[in-house]
Parts: structure tokens; sequence; C-alpha cells
């Protein structure tokens, strides 16, 4: 094919990425090399002798490796529902569905629950893949200022159509590391009747009666339908949506992301199972985890980190060249630490997301304090 008919093909294109660059926005794949500061890898679980054991042993019973369909055609093995069945018990939920990811989860809840002539109030920083599903649904929506209890209660209040109300947010947030005023939502859903929505991505395993999260209490409530990703602390792949057992059903037979997508493979069903029973086996990981967080407050504070009291540190530096330079210099010094720029988080407010896990020690934090101090 002739350039010239390449370039009219993807002008737009080649305009849009140049844009990006001339901003320090363009994104690349880079490989993982360093001090793991960047994963979500928080109980350091993935690599785990116990998750790789629990797929050996998967596979010696002649577990297949994919599912061959979705689960509501050939795709639905024992080992999907002997997860949901564990899941539920784990939680204390009434049911749990298993899918392929935290992202399908989210959309699947915000395009199917909500109904026509409903209203979603919801967290303006809430995951992309809420928004996702939010562009899908059905209902109307209004954002509100991040953790303004006060606005969700307003945004509530001044309502007069005749549908349910929906509040969708995060409880640990991935960008921030603040946690959500879950007891005053929970006021507000009960003053209105309102059913939460509840992203517990990044404080499953980590938080929480045998690592349920920060809103284990809620479970097992008709009002609360939470979402549990297993590609984080779980050191998985894929999503548990925990709730009423009619949430279950509904996605099963409305939730396009459940009903028209292959199913995850029984193999990865195996390991959030085997990572479940380490949560509730291990509290001394959240424990040790807990004092890394602890002591990364001591050192990384004075360098402008924000202390969140969560495994997650946002160092924020503003501009975005200067995010992108910094964390090139940190990872040059042998350190996995990203620069997160917009969309993903607001103008102004690039930063480097350090991030806590158990693949790192308490000397490994003093390094990186000590390598950010020459590097800002």
């Amino acid at each position: 094919m002739p350039v010239s008919t390449e370039a009219r093909l993807w002008d737009a294109h080649y305009r849009d990425l140049a844009a990006l660059a001339a901003r320090d926005r363009r994104r690349a794949l880079s490989p993982r090399t360093g001090i793991d500061f960047a994963s979500n890898d928080y109980l350091a679980l993935s690599g785990c002798a116990r998750l790789r054991d629990s797929i050996a042993d998967a596979i010696a019973r002649g577990v297949p490796a994919g599912s061959g369909g979705s689960r509501l055609l050939r795709g639905n093995d024992p080992e999907h529902e002997a997860l949901e069945a564990e899941a539920a018990a784990w939680a204390g939920s009434e049911s749990a569905l298993f899918l392929g990811s935290g992202y399908a989860a989210n959309v699947a809840l915000l395009a199917t629950l909500p109904q026509t002539g409903d209203l979603i109030i919801h967290d303006e920083l809430i995951h992309a893949s809420m928004h996702e599903g939010l562009r899908l649904s059905r209902a109307t929506a209004i954002a509100v200022p991040h953790n303004d209890a006060d606005a969700f209660a307003d945004a509530a209040r001044q309502w007069h159509g005749r549908g349910r109300i929906w509040l969708a947010f995060e409880s640990l947030y991935s960008m921030d590391g603040d946690r959500a005023p879950l007891t005053d939502l929970v006021t507000i859903a009960e003053r209105h009747d309102a059913v939460m929505l509840i992203d517990e991505a990044h404080a499953t395993g980590v938080f929480g009666t045998g690592g349920r999260g920060l809103a284990a209490d809620l479970d097992g409530r008709p009002d609360a339908i939470v979402l549990r990703t297993c590609g984080k602390a779980l050191g998985a792949e894929g999503a548990l949506i925990c709730g009423p057992a009619v949430v279950r059903d509904f996605l099963i037979n409305r939730g396009r992301p459940f009903v028209f997508s292959t199913a995850p493979s029984p193999l990865m069903a195996a390991a959030v199972r085997e990572a479940i029973r380490i949560c509730a086996d291990e509290p001394e990981r959240r424990a040790q985890l807990a004092a890394l967080t602890a002591h990364a407050a001591r050192v990384l504070a004075p360098l402008g980190a924000t202390v969140t009291g969560t495994q997650i540190m946002p160092l924020i530096l503003g501009d975005d060249a200067r995010a992108m330079r910094v964390a090139g210099a940190v990872q040059a010094a042998g350190f996995d630490v990203r620069g997160i720029r917009p969309p993903t988080v607001a103008p102004g407010t690039a930063r480097l997301r350090i991030s806590l896990t158990l693949n790192c020690g308490p000397s490994d934090i003093d390094a990186l304090g000590a390598a950010l101090e020459i590097a800002l």
C-alpha cells in the first residue's frame, strides 16, 4: 500500500497521537523492571506458592484451561460455581457472580440494574469502567464532588422522580488512596430507600475481616451490591459481584457483558478460590502491609507524598512533564514507580502513584525515599 494512502487512512490518528506527545501524555507499554511500587499486587499473592499450586492441582484434576463458550452455553464449569458458592459464604452475601474482569463487572452493573426513570448519584472519581456503565445506562446520572456526602444527600433530596435511587462509589479510591464516607452514605441510602453499588477493587484483601474489604459489614444487606476484583490483592484475575440472589439472576439474564462473553478460565476460578482462602488463613499479610504503610508514611511524607492511611500514596507534582521526568529518574534508579497523567487524573494533578505491596520491604522504601529526594 502506498505511503500516501496509509497517511490518508490514518492521518487523524497520527495527529491525535502527536497532540498527546506534545502535552507529555502519549503512553507506551514498558516492561516490568525494578522494585515493585506500581502494581496492585498488594499482598504479593500473584506469585505465591499456594496460588501456583492451586492451578497445578486443578490441571492435575483435569480442569480445562479454557471455558469454551459463554456460561449460558457450555462455558459454565463446576469451578465457576464452586468459586461463587465459596465467595458468597466468605463475603456473607446471598450470592456471588464471577466475571472476567472488574471492568466488565462494573459495566454490567451500571448498564443493567438501574432502569429507565431511576437516578444514579455517583462520585466524580469512580473508575472509568463505572463511567462506561453509566454511558450505557437508561437511568439519569448525576456526578457529585469527590467524597462529599452532603452532595450525595442533596442530590437525593432534590430528586422528585418515581424510580429508584442508586449510589455508586468506591470504598477506596485508586489514584488518591482515600476512603469513601461509608457511614454517611449508608445513612443516605437508608433515608431514600436507595441501593448502593460499592466498588471494593482496592480494598478487597487489604481491609476488613478475612480481607473482605472496607464494606464488609454491608454484605448481606438487600440494599448493597459489592464488587470485589480478583486481579489486585487477590493476585489472580476477574471480579466477583456479591449481593442479593435476585441481582445475580438478573445479571445472568440481562447483563450483556456476562451473557455475551466467553466465560473466564476455570483455572482462574480455582486460583481465585485459593486466594480467598489465603485471605482468611493468613491475616499476617494484612498486618505486614499495614506496617509497611506506616513506615512509608514516615519516609515519604517529608518529600510531599500524601499520607492516606492506605497502601496507595500519591505524590502530586502537578505538571505532566515533571511527573514523567521524576518517574523516569526513579525508574532509572531501580524503582518501578509510574507517572499518572490526565485524563486518568484531573488536569494539573499529574502525580507519582506510589503503591505499597508485600513485594517490597522497609529497606526498599528507605531507598525509594533517597532516590526521590534526588529526583525531586
